[in-house]
Order: structure tokens, then sequence, then C-alpha cells
């Protein structure tokens, strides 16, 4: 079942300790600045996974299992590696929450309706906030090699918007749960 866009997203997971590695010292610019050439090239396989699978016809059900998870393996990671190093801080902790919860509270609902053969699609607005968060958390790295004042401030801007958005679609994929679970 290894095919090429099995191994693409493979390829995401196996990467993450290279990208947390960069990340480790903030001071370090040019460690950032790979940082951000790792994490953008993570973020090209994984459009080319599900365009590769898709265009092929090798969509499987390996591919669909791990797909969301090595998205958000990337995403905790940078978050908890941001603000362990003290780049997040303070008030901005709270999007970095926000997502980390959304996030496994959408997965546990996805686990719970899969069991009783629930389907729960990525709505069009979860692609969009899922887009805004990883450029956001792009910016947020980039700012790190290059420390522009206007930088930090978009990427951060970006930042709390796509938690709104995560707030927003983690209530609305709540809400269709909640129909199929017992009162």
């Amino acid at each position: 079942m290894l095919t090429l866009p099995n191994i693409l997203t493979l390829s995401r997971i196996i990467t993450v300790p290279l990208l947390a590695a960069f990340l480790w010292w903030p001071e370090w610019r040019l460690g950032y600045g790979i940082a951000f050439a790792i994490y953008c090239l993570m973020g090209v396989t994984d459009y080319f996974d599900g365009y590769l699978a898709r265009a092929q016809g090798t969509v499987s059900k390996l591919g669909v299992f791990l797909d969301p998870i090595a998205d958000k393996i990337m995403v905790a990671a940078v978050l908890l590696i941001l603000a362990g190093r003290g780049v997040i801080t303070d008030l901005h902790l709270i999007p970095a929450l926000v997502i980390l919860v959304r996030e496994i509270a959408v997965s546990g609902l996805r686990e719970f309706l899969g069991g009783i053969q629930v389907s729960l699609p990525v709505s069009r607005l979860a692609k969009w906030k899922t887009m805004l968060q990883l450029v956001a958390l792009g910016g947020l790295i980039l700012a790190g090699a290059l420390p522009l004042p206007w930088l930090w401030g978009a990427a951060l801007a970006a930042f709390w918007v796509s938690a709104a958005l995560t707030l927003i679609t983690g209530w609305d994929y709540l809400r269709v749960g909640l129909r199929h679970m017992d009162t």
C-alpha cells in the first residue's frame, strides 16, 4: 500500500522531528529560515499527496487515515514548540489552545461517529480554516527568520482569525455530531 501519495504523507510525519529541531532555538534566524523551508515543503507534499491519489485513482484507506493525522501532528508540533520556546506567549496562547482543543475534539468526534457508521465530511469553511492556520503558522516561523514587525503582526492576525474559524468549524461539527448521540 506504499503508493507515492502515501509515501508523501508518511514523509510529512517523519519530517516533524526535523522541523521541531530547527524551531528549538528561537534566536537562531538561520534555523528558522530552514524550518520555514521544511514547513513549506511539508505543505507542498500535503497538496500533492491528495492530488496524486485522486489523479492516479490510488486513494487508499491508509491515505485517508494518515493525511489528517499528518496535518494534526505537524500543526501540534509547531504550536507546542513555538509556545514552549517562548515565541507564542501571553494572550497569543489562546488561539494555540483553541486550535489544539478543536483538533482533538473533532478527531474524537470523527472516531465516535465512524463507530456508528456516520460520516463527518470536511466542510469548505474547515478547508479555509486549515489553509489560514497553515499560512499563519508559516508566517510565525518566517518571522523568526526575518524579524520584521509587520510580518509578525500579520502572522499573529492570521493566527487569531484562524482560531476564530477553528471555533466556528468546531461548533459546526459538534452540532452535527450531537444529533447522533444518545441523550
